[in-house]
């Protein structure tokens, strides 16, 4: 579990789940601050959520390359329990030392950020916690999954993760436990919106791979579980995810070729 300090984060690595050790971001060697964005909203465990294990990795490695950082791990949960219930459930606060702690991101102040699309989905901006822009190293940590929307595959894993970044208040919809505004007109149009509002901003990303979801409709915490062994690794979102339902055999989202179209456009990261 301990970090190699080579100048950048490849672009992706997939490594078996036994024999995994995290390679964080440049950014995060010697930082104050970092975010950790997990995979954590359900009061379920993995694969609907992110393992203890690779959670840990990732803060133990972090903790090793930025001894004095103060590390967040932020999350805003997408059911009627509460974050805190969900960590007293899960026992995470074992993994956490001092410097660590575990935030919900409802409670947070927000910032507006403008979508550095050249065409914006829905959203010319979205609101977050202010904090994206107050960190040195921000890194998401997805679980894989695919459910199905309208009898079309979703997948989810570090950019659909960012969901739980977005405050409920502004963004739910019929349930105030969700954020049904994020659904409209459909999930795979906006994740090109949550990318260019703050996908970009994110130095590294995790999809814990060990054991792979399945369902065959929207419910992302009800179906079945499939095992993959394998941990995906990298600095840029989009790679990481594609390497990841590639190496899963899930079916390429349409948004991640779109998106990698807009950011050549734009000459967004």
């Amino acid at each position: 579990m301990t970090a190699t300090l080579s100048p950048a984060i490849p672009p992706t690595a997939v490594v078996a789940s036994e024999a995994w050790s995290y390679q964080p971001p440049a950014e995060a060697i010697g930082a104050q601050r970092i975010l950790v964005k997990p995979n954590l909203g359900y009061p379920v465990g993995p694969p609907v959520t992110v393992g203890d294990r690779v959670l840990a990795t990732v803060l133990q490695t972090l903790r090793s390359v930025a001894p004095q950082a103060e590390i967040l791990i932020v999350e805003g949960v997408c059911s009627p329990v509460s974050l805190a219930e969900i960590a007293q459930r899960r026992g995470l606060h074992r993994l956490l030392d001092q410097g660590m702690a575990l935030v919900d991101a409802d409670s947070l102040p927000l910032a507006e950020y403008e979508n550095q699309s050249p065409l914006p989905v829905r959203f010319r901006s979205m609101w977050a916690p202010a904090l994206l822009r107050e960190v040195d190293c921000r890194i998401s940590i997805g679980a894989l999954k695919r459910t199905h929307l309208k009898e079309a595959p979703l997948i989810s894993a570090s950019l659909k993760n960012l969901y739980g970044l977005f405050p409920r208040d502004r963004y739910k919809a019929r349930s105030p436990y969700s954020r049904g505004q994020l659904h409209r007109p459909s999930v795979p149009q906006v994740l090109q919106d949550v990318y260019f509002c703050i996908g970009h901003l994110f130095n590294g990303a995790v999809v814990d791979g060990t054991v792979k979801y399945f369902s065959p409709d929207y419910r992302p915490d009800r179906g079945q579980t499939l095992p993959l062994d394998r941990v995906f690794f990298g600095s840029d979102l989009i790679a990481v995810d594609r390497l990841a339902c590639q190496t899963g055999q899930e079916p390429l989202p349409d948004y991640l070729a779109a998106i990698d179209r807009l950011r050549t456009q734009r000459n967004v990261p």
